[in-house]
C-alpha cells in the first residue's frame, strides 16, 4: 500500500511540477517582493538601523527568507484551488490511485518551488554582500528549519485551497503571513519597540525562527531559540495538517 501511495504521489508531483516549470512566472513573482524588500531595506533604511557589528544584509536575510516562503505558499493555495474547481479531483477519484496522492503532490510541489525561490533569494543576497562563515552542518540546520516552516505553512495553505470560494480568497490568507516579519526581530531589534509591540514581537513564531537562522549563519550559539522555533513549526504543522485533512475529507465526500 505504501509503495502504491509513494509511486502515485511521485507521478502526480511530476505532473504538478511540469505546470510550475511551464509557468516560471509564479516563482519569479514569489521572489520579486522579498528581493524588492531586501533592496529597499539594505540600501534605503539599512544605514539608519543599528545592528552592531553585523552587516544589515546578514541581519535581515533570515526574515526575507521567511517572507519568501509566505509569498510562495499563496501559489500553493491557488494551484490547489484551480485543481478543485477544474474537477480534476473527481477524475482522479475514479482512477485506481491513492486518494490522498493528489493532495500530497501539491505539498511536495510547494516544497520544491519554495526551495527554488529561496535559492534565488540567497543568490541575490550574495550579490548584495551577504557572507557567512557557517559550516555545512549549520547550513543544513538552517535549511532543515526553513523546510519545516515551509511544510507547516504549506499545510496551512491547503485549507483555503480546498475551501475558498474564489481564487482571490484562496491566496489572500498569505498576506498577513508575508507582513508578520515586520513585527518581529527580522528587520529591527525588538528592544527598540514599544512595550506591547515588543511583547508580541518576541513571542510570535517568526522571531524565534529568525534568531535561530541568524545565529546559525553567524556561527553563534542558538540557545533556546531553536527549541522555540521547532515547537512553533511542529505545532503549526500538526494543527494545519489536522484541519487540512478534515477539509479534504469534506471536499471528496
Amino acid at each position: 500500500m505504501t509503495a502504491y501511495f509513494l509511486s502515485d504521489t511521485a507521478a502526480l508531483t511530476g505532473r504538478s511540477l511540469r505546470h510550475v516549470t511551464r509557468s516560471m512566472d509564479t516563482i519569479i513573482t514569489t521572489v520579486i517582493t522579498p528581493v524588492a524588500m531586501m533592496l529597499m531595506f539594505v540600501y534605503v533604511f539599512g544605514g539608519a538601523i543599528d545592528t552592531g557589528s553585523v552587516s544589515y544584509v546578514n541581519y535581515m536575510l533570515p526574515g526575507i527568507l521567511l517572507m519568501t516562503i509566505a509569498s510562495g505558499i499563496s501559489y500553493t493555495a491557488y494551484r490547489l484551488f484551480t485543481d478543485v474547481k477544474s474537477g480534476i479531483f473527481e477524475r482522479f477519484q475514479s482512477m485506481p490511485i491513492a486518494r490522498s496522492g493528489v493532495l500530497w503532490a501539491h505539498v511536495a510541489t510547494s516544497l520544491v518551488a519554495n526551495l527554488i525561490a529561496l535559492v534565488l533569494v540567497v543568490g541575490v543576497a550574495l550579490l548584495m554582500g551577504f557572507r557567512s562563515g557557517a559550516g555545512v552542518s549549520a547550513w543544513l540546520a538552517a535549511a532543515g528549519i526553513l523546510l519545516l516552516f515551509t511544510l507547516a505553512l504549506t499545510w496551512l495553505a491547503v485549507i483555503p485551497g480546498l475551501s475558498a470560494s474564489s481564487v482571490e480568497g484562496a491566496g489572500a490568507f498569505a498576506y498577513p503571513l508575508i507582513f508578520l516579519p515586520f513585527v518581529s526581530s527580522a528587520f529591527v531589534p525588538t528592544k527598540t519597540m514599544p512595550g506591547p509591540v515588543r511583547w508580541f514581537a518576541e513571542n510570535q513564531p517568526v522571531t524565534s525562527i529568525v534568531n535561530t537562522i541568524r545565529s546559525l549563519f553567524a556561527q553563534r550559539p542558538v540557545g533556546d531559540d531553536i527549541w522555540t522555533a521547532l515547537a512553533w513549526c511542529v505545532g503549526i504543522l500538526v494543527v494545519a495538517y489536522v484541519f487540512a485533512m478534515a477539509a479534504y475529507r469534506r471536499k471528496i465526500a
